[in-house]
């Protein structure tokens, strides 16, 4: 082969590998976009269909519910489909949910908003099984992190923007809004504020509805190219001859699947309940609904510090260690202190919790093989941790949460935050130390 032909097909992998990388770039930023809205949506919903704290964090758990309901059906899916055409289904599925809350806005109808927000997160379940083991297995395990740091500044810069748009829309004059219906003594008033306050989803979704349909057929038609993990599997069971069969036999991965649970957990809470935090302290709806974007905020620097030190300065395991760490500093900060000072250690939970995902989801997927999908759709199955959490800490302090048998009228919300996060943050330290080396072949 000529030195000119070599180089020609040098660049030209190179610009499929660039192009393939922008492209699970807009999906990883679709991916910020929608989840992150359900940090606006719990108090715009507490208000417009009357909920208390506990009723309105089942926002987040019908929302991750799908993620474990169809994490295994999605690894099936893929293997019929391929990572391309389930990205593509993944988004029309996104759609179809985006379209169910017009009616559920009509009607004001708080379930017909859950079931909404149950097909968005089946859809980005199927979308999350097969773009994040694609960002994985494209280019060396080793520098694995670092992609996914990439894939995880477009997440975070969409999750800042997400938040403030539909706050300004459908969040604007809350509080004084909020004070009109708790006064209006009419019940025919009372239903007419909230109903034109229930309506101002309707613009938003259609507009989401449509984009993401548009976003399918455009990554249908694309030039990203499959992948093919089909072949045996490249590890063996330690100290043990022959292949594994199962991939019940890889510990490190249901291992993994644990801590993808309580990462996601912690993660939600630092950026979702982080508002209904600071309105348990007191502060008003207008200051509060901001507070999600100062965590991403804090987030989006953590993945830049990890695209800058990873793999060169410090290791995806070691990353992992130093991030649990401060988790456990940040929570333990934000119990001691008060106010505007609570909330910011709650913000800097975002710095600490960046690099977790990088770096636990190569971790866990590593030399899996042929069992790369249904090992993708095990640890898709723990993003559920997102809607358990924070249902735990309600119930804790609320007895109307959906684990309201937790509660015992001794603990507070800030005792609960403290009970709930610091196990979580110990679990996620030793997985980085000692969890993710169980049973995994030597290379």
């Amino acid at each position: 082969m000529s030195s000119q032909t070599a180089a020609a097909l040098t660049g030209k992998k190179t610009a499929s590998y660039a192009q393939s990388i922008t492209i699970i770039g807009v999906l990883f930023f679709v991916f910020g976009f929608v989840t992150w809205l359900n940090g606006t949506l719990i108090p715009f919903l507490k208000i417009s269909c009357e909920l208390s704290v506990a009723q309105a964090l089942l926002v987040t758990f019908a929302f991750f519910l799908a993620y474990l309901v169809l994490g295994l059906p999605s690894s099936f899916i893929l293997k019929r489909t391929g990572f391309k055409n389930g990205m593509a289904l993944g988004l029309l599925v996104m759609a179809a949910g985006s379209l169910i809350f017009l009616p559920a806005a009509n009607a004001r109808s708080f379930g017909m908003f859950l079931t909404g927000l149950f097909v968005q997160g089946a859809g980005l379940t199927l979308l999350q099984a097969a773009s994040n083991p694609y960002i994985s297995i494209i280019g060396p395990i080793e520098s694995a992190a670092k992609r996914i740091s990439i894939m995880g500044i477009c997440n975070k810069v969409a999750g800042i923007i997400a938040p403030l748009v539909l706050s300004t829309i459908v969040l604007k004059n809350a509080e004084s809004l909020e004070k009109q219906i708790a006064a209006a003594t009419d019940a025919a008033q009372r239903a007419l504020l909230l109903d034109s306050l229930a309506s101002r989803v309707i613009g938003p979704y259609i507009v989401m509805a449509i984009v993401l349909s548009i976003l399918a057929f455009m990554i249908k038609r694309s030039s990203l190219p499959e992948i093919n993990v089909e072949g045996e599997d490249t590890g063996t069971a330690t100290g043990a001859a022959g292949s594994r069969t199962s991939v019940l036999q890889y510990p490190y991965l249901l291992l993994g699947m644990l801590c993808i649970f309580l990462y996601v957990g912690v993660e939600v809470m630092a950026g979702d309940v982080i508002g209904t935090y600071g309105q348990q302290m007191g502060m008003s709806l207008d200051k509060t609904k901001y507070f999600t974007s100062f965590t991403l905020l804090a987030m989006l620097v953590g993945y830049v510090i990890g695209i800058l030190t990873i793999p060169r300065i410090i290791s995806q395991d070691k990353s992992l260690r130093i991030s649990a760490i401060l988790g456990l500093v940040f929570t333990t900060c934000a119990y001691l202190t008060e106010g505007n000072t609570a909330v910011t250690f709650i913000a800097l939970l975002g710095l600490a919790n960046a690099l977790m995902w990088p770096a636990i989801w190569p971790l866990a997927i590593d030399k899996l093989g042929r069992f790369t999908q249904i090992g993708s759709g095990l640890l898709v199955m723990g993003i559920v941790g997102g809607g358990v959490l924070p249902q735990v800490y309600s119930g804790l302090f609320d007895e109307k949460g959906l684990f309201g048998f937790l509660y015992s009228g001794n603990i507070n919300f800030r005792e609960a935050f403290l009970y709930c996060m610091l196990p979580c943050y110990a679990y996620i330290l030793y997985y980085a130390v000692a969890g993710h080396k169980i049973g995994k072949a030597k290379a």
